[in-house]
């Protein structure tokens, strides 16, 4: 009876043995497992996060190239209005200029014409009263005129747009 207690024993033994690696296994996966998972949790969320970070910085760096490349293209756009108005201010500022001094022209031509007029009259008359008649006094070609000389004025108003 005593080799069968030993061997009784050895049995149970040997079957402890064989039960028990068997529990602790089971029991340290479930808690590995869950730190694990938790772990593999927060490395995928940190490794979208940083993706998702990545992804908005470059959506961000091409919006601000496509922002400063429409902006060059407004800022010239402007530039070229501007410089339009600019050709057509002076064009047409030119052109006042030019029959301002027309007229101007035009007046003292006028008046120059009627003061000879008025003058070939008094001769006219003057030497046909006396053929022999010699001015001693030039009271009669006085002619009162007025000198009025104006500077052309310039006014450049640049327009912004």
């Amino acid at each position: 009876m005593g080799a069968l207690f030993v061997k009784s024993k050895s049995k149970v033994h040997q079957q402890e043995k064989t039960t028990q690696p068997k529990l602790l296994p089971l029991k340290q996966p479930k808690d590995s497992r869950i730190k694990k998972t938790r772990a593999a949790k927060k490395i995928q969320a940190l490794w979208r996060g940083f993706l998702v970070r990545q992804t908005l910085l470059a959506a961000a760096l091409n919006v601000w190239v496509i922002q400063c490349w429409w902006r060059s293209v407004l800022h010239r756009q402007v530039l070229k209005r501007r410089l339009a108005l600019l050709r057509i201010y002076v064009i047409e500022e030119e052109a006042a200029v030019r029959l301002q001094a027309w007229v101007r022209m035009w007046n003292c031509r006028r008046y120059f014409n009627q003061i000879c007029n008025q003058i070939c009259n008094t001769l006219c008359v003057v030497q046909s009263a006396e053929n022999s008649f010699t001015f001693k006094n030039d009271d009669i070609l006085q002619v009162q005129y007025e000198v009025v000389s104006r500077q052309p004025e310039f006014h450049i108003e640049i327009l912004s747009i």
